[in-house]
């Protein structure tokens, strides 16, 4: 199978574009490179993929309309998975129009491209984000989603809605997955984890929000992207159950199926690390929300998806990931 892969040298992107090449797949990675974290972070995730025989990468923006369309004339794919965006919640409100080019604008030109190269199957990322201001737990697909309270959630809310319409329109089979918290070894820098890391091997507070008083549902990254690579093998069709009738568009929560504390997931990372964290509480943060929990049982019962790694096992394995990266021994700070 012929993959695209946006977003290629990113967390998610780079550990499922290794994934496909295991299972024998080929890969055109897909990424801009920018300069939200650390570019030698995104060039290291490439570089371990980088040799393989079937994998090939291109620099590119998806928000380069001329660009993205050469790319779809000149290549042929049989699926693209869609993983390129401006991350971040908190960003979102310092610059926004940076989310209306990537995430609006760029996947806009991503459905376009699917379009004219009758591409088989879209599979995009979407968010829990978009569950916004919803306060009953776990979330369901079936909940509304109609008042985001970020930028952010709003783009993905309208990439949700822009796929429909494509799907409604030019019979395009698209699969947007609602990703929740993924976390582990190789990734990102301005979440959560990694900032607690870095933060308590230095011996610097770690900004803890909402006073402590936030509950996440915490997803492993290997976790997160088996359940991509099962999505990609089956697309929608008229013979399984879908959330619109007669349109070849799915959306699932792709989570842990599980809740748990932030004060709890401290605990985890001060074990892993041998380290007592010194906390410092702060207010809710605009934007951000108190709880999420995915409920997944489309997914389970479409894909037998089942989600197997704990925290504490996941929060270890990123420990170990880090220190080995930035090259920490046991003994120092």
């Amino acid at each position: 199978m012929r993959v695209l892969v946006t977003g290629a040298a990113g967390f998610i992107g780079a550990s499922l574009s290794s994934l496909l090449l295991e299972r024998g797949n080929s890969v055109l990675g897909l990424d801009n490179m920018n300069a939200y974290y650390e570019v030698s972070l995104k060039e290291a995730r490439l570089s371990r993929i980088s040799n393989q025989k079937h994998f090939r990468f291109q620099q590119l923006d998806i928000s380069d309309r001329s660009g993205l369309s050469k790319l779809f004339e000149t290549e042929t794919f049989d699926v693209v998975v869609h993983l390129a965006a401006q991350a971040g919640v908190r960003h979102s409100i310092e610059a926004p129009h940076l989310y209306v080019d990537s995430n609006i604008v760029g996947f806009g030109n991503i459905l376009e491209g699917c379009r004219h190269s009758n591409i088989t199957h879209l599979v995009y990322a979407s968010s829990s984000s978009v569950y916004g201001a919803n306060t009953e737990l776990p979330f369901r697909e079936s909940d509304r989603v109609d008042h985001p309270i970020s930028l952010y959630a709003a783009t993905k809310k309208a990439n949700e809605l822009m796929a429909h319409a494509y799907s409604h329109l030019y019979r395009l089979p698209t699969t947007g997955l609602r990703f929740f918290t993924v976390y582990g070894p190789w990734g990102r820098p301005d979440m959560a984890l990694f900032k607690f890391t870095r933060n308590i091997l230095s011996g610097d507070p770690i900004s803890v929000y909402n006073y402590g008083q936030m509950v996440r549902d915490f997803t492993y990254i290997d976790d997160v992207v088996e359940g991509i690579a099962r999505v990609i093998e089956r697309s929608p069709n008229s013979s399984l159950e879908i959330p619109s009738s007669g349109v070849p568009w799915w959306i699932y929560n792709i989570g842990n199926n599980s809740r748990v504390d932030l004060m709890d997931y401290i605990k985890n990372l001060e074990k892993a690390l041998g380290l007592e964290a010194i906390v410092e509480f702060l207010p809710m943060q605009d934007g951000d929300v108190q709880a999420t929990e995915a409920d997944v049982t489309q997914l389970e019962n479409q894909f037998d998806y089942r989600p197997s790694v704990n925290v504490a096992d996941g929060v270890a394995n990123f420990v170990a990931w880090y220190k080995s990266y930035y090259k920490i021994t046991t003994d120092s700070k």
